[in-house]
């Protein structure tokens, strides 16, 4: 069985493993043993933090196959997006060029360096192995960190960031960091990312131009990257797109990626989910499958199960299921569909 659960330091080995194989972008995975370590320890300490409002909280969830101890998966959630420095963007704008002697008037789409997004809650460090994208697998490892919001509200903002690694080709080069920040960087775009991952994005950033790029300006190549997503970050980008994050307006300020946005309240599984009472028995034939999490903090289990569950019942888990998410009769479960 397949068990989302809190990261612990006994998974540094395993969770390096899993980093090493992760896409370049995902800065927040860096293939660091000593940057993971840090990473389990922040998440172990707010886990066990006293909280009433999101602060400098990050969480570090693995995905667990009980059956051999190996890990298949991780993903995080950040309580406040830059809580101790800004968390840079570019905002999609358009300006407006006229003159009305010469009757002209254009709209001009650039890019603006900004820092909005800072305080959102954000969405991490996202890694499945490739035989599971296209299972409810990977549905677990990302949505069911969003059940966990739904269960802990007071310690995360009212909305929620995700940034989607953008496109690269076969070589590892970006063509929008190549137009971009490479002419104020000497070094590749890999090279770029890594020592993001080792450091902190937001020294780069505050190198990075901040007037307008006036997108026209742009090689083609660069154009036609912007808000485009990495073959390997599909399946977290669609995942998250049939949760109601939106795309428009922001992008990463290295590769182009979309930044994803959404109200807190209005994501699907926090949305939808309910907490349902439990009761222990053979569960019915003909279900569906469904997310279930016991809705704890620092012994946060979450499952796929199928479930013929009825809305206003109780729903009947398998005694394995409720050994694995850590209840039992009477006790209540958080649920959403996948």
């Amino acid at each position: 069985m397949l068990v989302m659960r809190p990261a612990q330091m006994s998974d540094l080995a395993e969770v390096q493993r899993l980093a090493a194989d992760s896409p370049v972008g995902v800065t927040s995975l860096p293939d660091d043993l000593g940057r993971l370590g840090d990473k389990i320890q922040a998440s172990e300490a707010s886990f066990a933090a006293e909280v009433s409002f999101n602060g400098e909280e990050s969480y570090f969830f693995v995905l667990e196959d009980t059956s051999s101890g190996r890990l298949v998966g991780c993903s995080g959630v950040v309580a406040s997006a830059g809580y101790s420095e800004p968390f840079y963007s570019f905002r999609n704008e358009t300006f407006v060029h006229a003159s009305r002697s010469l009757s002209i008037h254009n709209k001009i789409h650039v890019l603006s360096l900004c820092h909005d997004l800072t305080g959102n809650s954000l969405l991490t460090s996202f890694y499945v192995k490739p035989d599971l994208v296209d299972s409810v697998f990977a549905e677990l490892n990302s949505r069911a960190r969003l059940l966990f919001v739904a269960s802990h509200p007071e310690r995360f903002a009212d909305a929620v960031v995700v940034e989607i690694v953008g496109y690269s080709d076969e070589h590892g080069d970006s063509p929008f960091w190549d137009a971009v920040g490479r002419n104020f960087f000497d070094m590749s775009y890999t090279e770029a990312e890594r020592l993001c991952g080792l450091k902190s994005r937001t020294f780069l950033a505050e190198l990075m131009p901040h007037y307008p790029i006036y997108v026209p300006l742009l090689p083609d190549a660069a154009q036609e990257a912007m808000g485009q997503v990495y073959s390997r970050a599909q399946v977290t980008f669609d995942i998250l797109m049939r949760e109601g994050f939106e795309t428009d307006h922001y992008i990463d300020i290295f590769d182009g990626g979309p930044t994803l946005h959404a109200r807190t309240s209005g994501i699907r599984s926090i949305a939808q989910s309910r907490m349902v009472p439990v009761r222990i028995g053979e569960p019915g034939k003909g279900g569906r499958p469904y997310l279930v999490s016991n809705g704890q903090l620092q012994d946060f289990r979450a499952v796929v199960a199928e479930l013929d569950w009825v809305p206003g019942k109780p729903v009947i888990l398998s005694a394995d299921v409720a050994e694995a998410l850590g209840v039992g009769e009477g006790t209540s479960v958080r649920l959403v569909a996948v």
